[in-house]
């Protein structure tokens, strides 16, 4: 599967790592294919013959099949009721993820290729170096915050033996998840705009038997896309106060981005 990445400046040193969203590519993840309960999925990891790795994701797949549920509820609680009230905490928080953890939640296993959309002007060179950095800082930083949200689960749990819903518990759980998909993410895409042959060696597409230990040019597992039209958007960018919500509104409608993602590349320090 191919994932369209744009990249392009939005404030000073801050660029925007943006995937557009084309749900016509995108395939859903179907919950039926999750275990129901913990019996189904004690018996599913039993039956797998698959690695270690596997196995974590069939747990992965369970709790986000469930926190997915458990938010579905929430979300449609009656307006003043504490499940209500709990949500809008839930939003809260979700406001405050980084941007960049989202692209990488987005870059799954099935993603084999990425085409990168970034202004004519820039040297290519630079754009996929500097997104090989972010996503080599993004492995390190989901790796470490992975293990320290790990630890805190068995701290949060212990609240539930309160009267009221275990907030934090339920939080520390999704960012467990949620790092550990962007830690799957930011590896692979590392391992897509990387040039060593070790990392496209790794990228072996299960379903087409594709692998990119070839070191051809037709064969590299990204393209560059430079646009002279995205360039033209960018062309009344300001030092300080970086590109106006009019103009990332074009580019988000042109390009299919979410608009507030992208704003928060331009207050991420």
């Amino acid at each position: 599967m191919r994932a369209r990445l744009l990249v392009f400046p939005i404030k000073g040193r801050n660029w925007c790592f943006s995937r557009s969203v084309d749900k016509t590519t995108i395939p859903t993840t179907s919950s039926s294919t999750a275990p129901l309960t913990l019996k189904d999925l004690w018996k599913k990891i039993i039956s797998s013959t698959g690695s270690l790795q596997n196995n974590a994701e069939i747990v992965v797949d369970f709790a986000s099949d469930k926190m997915n549920t458990a938010w579905e509820n929430l979300e449609k609680a009656p307006e003043g009721t504490v499940k209500s009230r709990v949500h809008g905490v839930g939003l809260k928080l979700l406001s405050r993820v980084k941007p960049s953890e989202i692209l990488f939640k987005s870059i799954s296993k099935d993603v084999t290729r990425v085409d990168i959309t970034y202004p004519a002007s820039f040297h290519p060179r630079i754009v996929r170096r500097r997104l090989r950095l972010v996503a080599l800082r993004g492995s390190i930083v989901h790796r470490r915050y992975f293990y320290a949200s790990l630890t805190l689960l068995p701290f949060s749990c212990a609240l539930s033996v309160l009267p009221l819903p275990n907030v934090p518990f339920f939080w520390v759980l999704f960012r467990v998840y949620s790092h550990w998909r962007a830690l799957q993410g930011s590896e692979r895409l590392l391992a897509l705009v990387s040039d060593c042959s070790w990392s496209r060696s790794s990228l072996i597409s299960e379903k087409t038997g594709i692998n990119f230990g070839n070191t051809t040019t037709s064969q590299v597992p990204w393209d560059l896309q430079p646009s002279e039209e995205l360039g033209k958007l960018l062309v009344g960018i300001k030092e300080d106060d970086g590109l106006s919500n009019c103009a990332l509104s074009k580019i988000c409608l042109q390009y299919h981005l979410d608009m507030t993602n992208v704003l928060k590349y331009k207050t991420s320090l």
